[in-house]
């Protein structure tokens, strides 16, 4: 590879391996790149994506093939923001690794990309009446509020494999209750998409 390309800099909050925690995906050996800045601001979010390193492709690479997952996630922050992204994934893929996304879907995903998780946030609700990605392999709403109109409003406008909530976890404590609530209304309709739960277990099991 041309050493110039080697150097390319990216914004890195942490790289490592463990589960995937939640999702369809769920338990499956992962490598998460995980991207500073975001182009929203949830008060819920669990990541402080303000607090990254500069490091370049050429590091980025060499922290991931000390790892033996064949799965990257490629996630926040918000990954589609990133500079010069497709340069990384196109190495990525060239290694034979499958990659994965979790973004807002507020903008386009990379045509690398393999699988798309995508968490619309009903924070910014009005955002996703201008522009979203049309399509995804699966969607996560957190619960961060009454979340139905715009769960509709997702479904009329991203089409998925599959619809989750998510609770909404803040100070430690998760809204479970309130999230099953919400499912059984949403799921109460006829002929509707139909949602599941989606829980962060890596938390509860004590892993990233």
């Amino acid at each position: 590879m041309n050493e110039n390309i080697l150097q390319t800099p990216y914004r890195i909050v942490e790289i490592f391996e463990t589960l995937q925690g939640e999702g369809f995906n769920t338990g499956m050996p992962s490598i998460f790149i995980r991207f500073g800045k975001c182009n929203l601001a949830c008060d819920w979010c669990d990541t402080n994506y303000h607090q990254y390193e500069n490091k370049t492709l050429g590091d980025i690479l060499a922290t991931i093939r000390q790892f033996s997952a064949k799965n990257i996630i490629i996630t926040g922050g918000e990954p589609t923001i990133q500079p010069h992204l497709e340069r990384l994934l196109d190495r990525l893929k060239n290694e034979g690794y499958f990659l994965a996304i979790e973004t807002n879907g507020l903008k386009p995903v990379p045509l690398q990309i393999d699988y798309i998780a995508t968490s619309p946030k009903r924070l910014y609700q009005k955002n996703y009446l201008k522009h979203h990605i049309p399509f995804a392999h699966e969607v996560r709403i957190v619960v961060d509020s009454d979340v139905q109109d715009f769960c509709e409003q997702i479904e009329q406008s991203i089409k998925a494999d599959r619809y989750y909530l998510s609770p909404c976890e803040k100070e430690g404590e998760m809204n479970l209750l309130e999230t099953i609530t919400q499912l059984g209304k949403l799921n109460a309709r006829l002929n509707k998409p139909r949602w599941q739960l989606s829980i962060q277990t890596h938390k509860i099991a004590g892993i990233e």
